[in-house]
């Protein structure tokens, strides 16, 4: 069982900020550090001082870090052009010794796009396919070769399809609540199949029809890896639950709901619920970055118990 810390920068936090809970990652043997890929804050926060690039972040910490994997959850198919995005990602790999994920969805956030200047296509799930085509096929091409790639998006023309990336296949996750097209895609193209912010039994549709869909795609539905992406707060007693929750925003019954919180006990079973759908690994959505002692508690009483 995996616990990966998982961040949303938008939200407020500088790159120094970030490399500090990546470093507590690291030394408390979580088993990653990943973060959103947003251009604007939401709700009712200032967001400052500003976004942080999701890929010039990882960049930086690929160099800063050795052990713990890097990755996103989700780059939007809207920010970059495919063969771009296919060249940072390699070279974050490379600068990490071969420790990044790629996490790719469709974009859904017109307004950081307006506010950016980025195009917000209204279709964006063929975009999407288009472009996990193309990334994956860069970096599957073999060396010396050429790629080329004509579809309704996007056009590559004999694409020397370098840089390589230092492991022999990056980790692709995809993920979403959509009942057809998702789970088809992911069967394509996914080594990780994500259900973000979603309860047990809806996790457990999801995955049974990824599952349903690998298997007709001819593919073992037990080489995908599912997940569950779930905001957390634990204490050691009711009362430290409560004051996170309320440094959060949040209240403490509707983050029981709806996600992992409550005392390390609370967290375990609840964990438990959630593995008996498949689910083998854990994005813990870390809302408050300057509360270390928060990641020290869940290292320590419910990673240990896992």
């Amino acid at each position: 069982m995996d616990l990966r810390i998982f961040t949303e920068p938008q939200q407020g936090a500088t790159y120094d900020t970030l490399l500090t809970v990546a470093k507590a990652t690291e030394d408390l043997g979580f088993d990653a550090f990943f973060r959103s890929d947003h251009y604007l804050k939401m709700g009712d926060v200032d967001g400052l001082p500003g976004p942080t690039d999701a890929w010039i972040t990882l960049a930086g910490l690929a160099r800063e870090t050795r052990r713990i994997r890097l990755g996103t959850l989700m780059t939007a198919a809207t920010f970059r052009l495919p063969g771009v995005l296919a060249i940072q990602v390699a070279q974050v790999d490379q600068m990490s010794g071969g420790r990044v994920e790629l996490g790719l969805g469709a974009g859904w956030f017109e307004e950081e796009h307006k506010a950016y200047g980025i195009p917000f296509p209204q279709a964006k799930f063929g975009r999407l396919e288009e472009q996990l085509e193309i990334v994956t096929g860069l970096w599957a091409t073999e060396s010396g070769k050429t790629f080329d790639f004509h579809g309704e998006h996007y056009d590559l023309t004999a694409s020397p399809a370098l840089p390589k990336p230092a492991q022999p296949k990056i980790p692709v996750l995809i993920g979403g609540h959509g009942a057809t097209r998702t789970p088809r895609l992911a069967a394509r193209f996914a080594d990780e199949f994500n259900m973000p912010f979603a309860s047990v039994e809806d996790s457990a549709r999801q995955f049974g029809r990824v599952r349903a869909a690998a298997e007709e795609a001819g593919r073992d539905a037990d080489g995908i890896t599912y997940s569950n992406a779930l905001v957390v707060c634990v204490g050691k007693d009711d009362q430290e639950v409560a004051r996170r929750a309320a440094a959060i925003g949040r209240e403490v019954d509707e983050l029981k709901t709806n996600g992992l919180a409550g005392t390390p006990a609370e967290v375990v079973e609840k964990i438990g619920r959630y593995a008996e759908t498949g689910s083998r690994r854990f994005y813990l959505q870390i809302l408050d970055l300057h509360d270390l002692d928060h990641l020290e508690l869940i290292s320590a009483e419910v990673q240990s118990q896992l």
